[in-house]
């Protein structure tokens, strides 16, 4: 058969031409701010009327708010009224303005709190209603899009970016709605008292608005600049964390530790630049809501106003209140519109997640295979979504025939894991059909309690080793669990730590590959699946562990329809059937006898007999080799 190769590489090229044109960065800039609003808007439609009453009682409680320095006002006036005269001072008008003060201080924190509490659980319903559809979604997506990156995306987005929309619904309509109409309501009231004490209540805000307009403008799209530089930052130092035992051994060459270092240092370089003189700015437009000066300018002036008898001390001292909960409001202002940008790019990042291609699946169609014999159809399978997409896996047909042991051969990166893992449907095939007794592995209901598989990398969670081991059939009894760790060879060493079956692993323990892989197997023994797929099950162990392993394979292999992966030749020379996958073609098929006159199997037969001890076991199953 003719090879053909093809790539399999997902990854884009980095970009060779000339950096962005400015204008060009600033409209994708603002594409991206717009499509981050829309995400946002799209997101917060099932808790948007419960926000919206929640602005409705901080406008209440905004308003309410003026009516303590009412209160204020006639209390002063009372208490100087009666020194001009030179009467005793009303005690019964005193007091019932103070309860009137303190009940509605009261009135308006209550208001205040309960309008917090809404947005709160507005919050935490949104949380809720994001990781659903997250899991409804996720449990459709091809499982060979969980890689090492998209898992991290998922893992920020479950943690941070909903902890970064947190403080836009939980905070934001109350403190934001807040923070404009308590102050609007005083200022009106300040007009009220007396105009001139009003104009000194906001006397130095235009001087602060002018040393703060500049720092504003393009203050959205270096916050969504800001967002994804720390969101590169943030995945280089995945990668980077990852392979630190590599960094380690190599040190500053690391190529993980240079592309984390050069995201760190592009970020530093970016922030100051942006933040520098914007310091500056900021420190002299704050220097104006200073209190010294506010309270200089409000009770100076507002003192001479007093001596020409126009205005009373109680306004001043009112008004001057009002002129110093100014700052405060910007303050807030300007916090809740940070947190809108970050919402805004935080919700887009959400939205592309829960907007990730899923598996066809049709209910309707769903079929019960007959047998376990596996068929693939002139398969071919790409990476890329566009047609463009080099094949992977091209016009692939081969038959395993039930109880069958059959092996894929083939050099590094020929397309024996892709082939390999169509069957446990991580993806769907661009073209052509993988069958189960049948039926195509898409229209099988309870495809993973028929097709099991054991990779080269065992996944074991932060649970006790007897719910690892029962994570695919959780109605499973401890006889069974046990009979499984046994066949498993893990049995013994599980019952020599101090709680057994109940050990949490990463917690209480942590194991060797061999026992984590033996682990793994022992899940695959519990769920008992006809349909089995090895891919490199001891590539990852020690030597002494691989034995073991390799009777735990036996074991589970036993009656099964095997399709395993195998790198060297010699270990595989017992099985029904071998395969050669050369550039993700079938290019024989055979028994070992039958293909050592095949060239491209007489190669890799003789680079594996000069590298390797060719006296191992022959499988029923130990897989090695790449992945894929």
């Amino acid at each position: 058969m003719t090879t053909v190769t093809s790539s399999a590489d997902t990854s884009a090229p980095p970009p060779t031409g000339p950096p962005q044109d400015t204008d060009q960065q600033t409209r994708a800039t603002k594409q991206q701010q717009k499509a981050g609003a829309r995400a946002l808007r799209d997101l917060l439609k099932p808790v948007s009327g419960t926000l919206t009453l929640g602005r409705l009682l901080a406008v209440v409680s905004g308003i309410v708010a003026v009516v303590p320095y009412v209160a204020l006002v006639r209390i002063g006036e009372v208490l100087l009224d009666a020194h001009a005269a030179g009467v005793a001072v009303d005690g019964a008008e005193v007091e019932r303005w103070l309860r009137i003060l303190l009940g509605a201080f009261l009135l308006r924190l209550v208001i205040y709190f309960v309008a917090l509490f809404l947005t709160h659980l507005a919050d935490a319903r949104f949380g809720h209603l994001v990781q659903l559809r997250m899991v409804e979604r996720f449990a459709r997506i091809p499982l060979g899009w969980f890689t090492s990156t998209n898992s991290g995306r998922v893992r920020k987005a479950l943690q941070d970016e909903i902890g970064t929309v947190h403080q836009l619904i939980a905070h934001k309509p109350v403190d934001g709605t807040n923070a404009v109409v308590m102050p609007l309501a005083l200022m009106v009231y300040a007009f009220v008292i007396d105009w001139r004490l009003g104009l000194l209540t906001i006397a130095t805000l235009p001087c602060y608005v002018g040393a703060m307009m500049l720092p504003l403008i393009g203050m959205g799209a270096k916050t969504v600049e800001m967002d994804q530089r720390l969101s590169s930052v943030s995945a280089r130092m995945v990668e980077f964390v990852t392979g630190i035992a590599v960094v380690k051994a190599f040190g500053r060459v690391g190529r993980a530790h240079r592309s984390y270092q050069d995201a760190a240092d592009d970020f530093y370089a970016f922030y100051l630049d942006w933040v520098r003189p914007l310091i500056r700015v900021s420190a002299l437009g704050t220097s104006f809501l200073a209190v010294p000066l506010v309270l200089l300018i409000n009770i100076g002036v507002g003192s001479v106003l007093v001596h020409s008898t126009t205005v009373t001390a109680a306004d001043v001292l009112a008004t001057a209140l009002i002129a110093l909960l100014i700052p405060y409001a910007l303050e807030v202002l300007m916090n809740s519109m940070w947190a809108q940008q970050l919402a805004g790019g935080a919700a887009l990042r959400l939205v592309e997640l829960l907007d990730t291609p899923v598996l066809a699946d049709d209910e309707d169609e769903y079929a019960r295979p007959h047998g376990h014999e596996v068929v693939f159809d002139h398969v071919s399978y790409s990476y890329g979504a566009d047609a463009d997409s080099g094949l992977a896996v091209e016009d692939v047909s081969f038959t395993l025939r039930e109880g069958t042991v059959t092996a894929l051969v083939g050099p590094s990166g020929s397309g024996k894991s892709t082939i390999a893992t169509l069957l446990a449907r991580f993806d769907d095939p661009r073209s052509g059909t993988v069958r189960i007794g049948g039926v195509a592995v898409s229209r099988i209901a309870d495809l993973y309690s028929r097709v099991g598989f054991v990779l080269q990398d065992p996944q074991l969670l932060r649970i006790s080793l007897r719910d690892n081991i029962a994570l695919g059939r959780p109605d499973a009894t401890e006889a069974q669990i046990r009979a499984a760790a046994a066949a498993a060879q893990i049995l013994d060493e599980i019952d020599a730590l101090p709680r057994g079956f109940d050990t949490v692993y990463g917690t209480d323990t942590t194991l060797s590959g061999g026992q984590a892989q033996r682990v793994s197997i022992a899940r695959a023994l519990l769920v008992d699946a006809p349909v089995l797929v090895l891919d490199e099950a001891t590539a990852l162990t020690d030597p002494e562990s691989q034995h073991e392993i390799q009777q735990a394979l036996s074991a589970l292999a036993r009656g099964r329809t095997v399709l395993l992966i195998a790198h060297r030749p010699e270990v595989i020379t017992g099985v029904d059937q071998i395969i050669l996958i050369d550039g993700g073609r079938v290019v024989a098929t055979g028994t070992h006898d039958e293909l050592l006159t095949e060239p491209g199997y007489a190669r890799l037969w003789r680079s594996s007999a000069a590298g390797h001890d060719t006296g191992r076991t022959p499988v029923t199953g130990t897989p090695e080799g790449d992945r894929r």
